[in-house]
């Protein structure tokens, strides 16, 4: 565990790189994220119970597998997302789970794929639309939808007594971000103008790879603004797709994926 903040911490784990929070307060803690199976979320159970013994909560960030499908292993619990989050995880909670299982096939990692398959599939409570604070063992958290980007429920949580903000895949550090067919890549760039807002000098933990500081967000929403600005001039067909992929800010599998959004 990595502690960002007073009573913060962040365990980083290898597979996909993966950033999981951690908040404790004094008669309860908030587990952010759940990993991506139950075997790792069995894991990462144990590693909260070295951190401490009292009863957790559980709030999902976003829908896709890696970051919700252990929560069966931290049951039973409260578990909260957006409400879209719900709603996605409920129609394609299952879809995202083939499509894992069919990659890790390939890739040749045949006891993720298997532990991916048994997982159980735990739909969270919607978080209540009309508060966007709440106690959490005994600490104020805050929850906040700030507009699509990596998602259309992308879910952030902050500690605002320690100036700390979990992002989810809104920010990823160490890798391009992940550009699904889910993704709203023009809407991404005025979400992350208001997540650099509401983390101001504090701590940002994404999704993947080391916490960051508000110029880090800044640099990856200049990245993706001139990404957006590529696939509309191909759309357009101002330029071409060759074209793009030489002046993308990002390698070209990234770009491909940009390129393929439908959104």
């Amino acid at each position: 565990w990595l502690e960002v903040g007073d009573g913060v911490l962040v365990r980083r784990y290898a597979e996909l790189d993966l950033s999981i929070g951690l908040v404790l307060g004094p008669t309860g803690c908030l587990v952010v994220d759940t990993r991506g199976d139950e075997v790792q979320g069995a894991e990462l159970a144990a590693a909260v119970r070295e951190v401490t013994s009292l009863p957790w909560t559980v709030v999902l960030t976003h829908a896709h597998f890696d970051h919700c499908f252990g929560t069966a292993a931290l049951q039973p619990c409260q578990v909260f997302a957006h409400a879209r989050c719900v709603a996605a995880l409920s129609a394609e909670g299952e879809l995202y789970r083939r499509e894992w299982i069919e990659r890790y096939r390939q890739q040749a990692r045949p006891n993720l794929a298997d532990a991916l398959a048994a997982a159980r599939l735990v739909i969270p409570a919607a978080l209540p639309a009309d508060r966007d604070e709440f106690s959490v063992g005994g600490r104020t958290v805050g929850f906040a939808h700030l507009g699509r980007g990596h998602t259309d429920h992308d879910l952030l949580v902050k500690v605002p007594d320690a100036g700390v903000l979990f992002t989810g895949d809104l920010v990823e550090n160490g890798a391009p971000p992940a550009i699904g067919t889910d993704a709203h890549l023009a809407e991404w760039v005025p979400t992350l103008d208001a997540v650099i807002d509401l983390l101001g000098a504090g701590t940002a933990v994404p999704g993947h790879g080391d916490p960051v500081d508000a110029g880090f967000v800044a640099t990856q929403r200049d990245q993706l603004a001139a990404l957006a600005g590529l696939v509309a001039a191909v759309r357009a067909g101002e330029i071409t797709t060759a074209e793009a992929i030489r002046r993308s800010p990002y390698p070209e599998a990234t770009t491909r994926d940009a390129l393929a959004c439908p959104n």
